[in-house]
């Protein structure tokens, strides 16, 4: 069973009235249910666009005092002390718990429980915190009468963070700590940032841009037919989302090799040798992903593709018209209809 120690804090806010937090005694006992609960957050909290970072290093940390920054947090000595067998999980998880109640206070007008998960994959070690909101269903009881039930809502998932604690102990990552922020604009994000303690080290959405437009300058580059330009933007989407589905990032060697098992570092070496600046390993951007895709037709001696991303900006269609406005025109292209005049 994965699941180490698991916990639920609830925290109550009723219209005007002080935020309460009702606080665990003790862990959860092990269950089935458990198991399925952590399956069914993992699955919630992996379709959530999230922010990645770390804890602060001494640098850091200096620089924020001198700024008066907020993001000061007793969590990584909280979690060092816990680790290092100085307090337990109770205490540890209640004193999280009595920060977002505090934030909640301020921010948001509606109940909740927080529930944290310390697991363990393979040799990851992980915690996870999120808060989850209830919603009225229905269930059938042993008389076969349908009774109302309240149910935990794992798609209002207000706000949740997960810490591999592997890698923040041993160092090899500076982004280790990833946090969704779903409700409540941006004073509540930033809140949550500094409740965590958590320095944003990676911006997953415009590194996720970036390595697509890598992957578009690729395409452009090696001249390559329709079909084959489509299958690589295939390959590249479903491992992409494969890897953000999992929690995992997109590993640039790996991908390379997944779009051309023949040449597997032709595209890894043209990340490199043109200095995009892309990191080793990118958290995926779903938002981004999604809007990635090229559009392709060949009719009448002219064959047209171009990147999904572009239709608005660089590529116009008139439907009325029946007309693609290409803005701006390839320089190869560009330089071969200047020879014809």
């Amino acid at each position: 069973m994965p699941i180490l120690n698991a916990i639920v804090h609830r925290i109550e806010k009723n219209g005007d009235a002080p935020a309460r937090l009702v606080p665990a005694e003790a862990p959860l006992p092990q269950a089935d249910s458990l198991d399925a609960l952590l399956e069914g957050l993992n699955r919630a909290y992996h379709g959530k666009s999230k922010a990645w970072g770390h804890f602060p290093d001494a640098t850091e940390s200096a620089e924020g005092a001198e700024e008066g920054s907020k993001r000061t947090s007793p969590l990584p000595g909280e979690l060092a002390d816990y680790l290092a067998e100085g307090r337990d999980f109770t205490s540890l998880t209640r004193g999280i718990a009595e920060r977002l109640t505090a934030l909640l206070d301020t921010h948001l007008s509606v109940s909740g429980d927080m529930i944290v998960l310390e697991t363990r994959f393979g040799d990851g070690h992980f915690l996870t915190l999120a808060l989850l909101h209830h919603r009225e269903g229905f269930a059938v009881d042993e008389y076969l009468a349908v009774v109302p039930a309240r149910q935990l809502n794992l798609a209002q998932m207000s706000l949740a963070a997960r810490i591999d604690l592997t890698q923040w102990r041993t160092g090899d990552s500076r982004q280790y700590l990833s946090w969704i922020r779903d409700r409540g604009g941006k004073a509540l994000a930033e809140g949550f940032a500094a409740l965590l303690g958590a320095v944003e080290g990676v911006d997953a959405t415009g590194e996720t841009r970036t390595l697509l437009r890598a992957f578009s300058d690729y395409v452009e580059k090696e001249d390559l037919p329709e079909e084959a330009s489509r299958e690589k933007t295939d390959a590249l989407i479903n491992y992409a989302s494969d890897q953000a589905s999992r929690g995992e990032p997109i590993t640039l060697e790996e991908l390379s090799e997944v779009l051309d098992d023949q040449q597997p570092r032709a595209f890894f070496e043209h990340i490199r040798n043109a200095d995009y600046g892309l990191s080793p390993e990118i958290p995926p951007d779903r938002k981004a992903l999604s809007q990635f895709r090229r559009f392709a037709g060949r009719a009448g001696g002219v064959s047209i593709s171009f990147d999904s991303h572009l239709l608005g900006s660089s590529v116009e269609y008139d439907e009325n018209a029946d007309r693609l406005i290409i803005k701006q025109v390839p320089k190869q292209l560009k330089e071969q209809l200047k020879g014809k005049n």
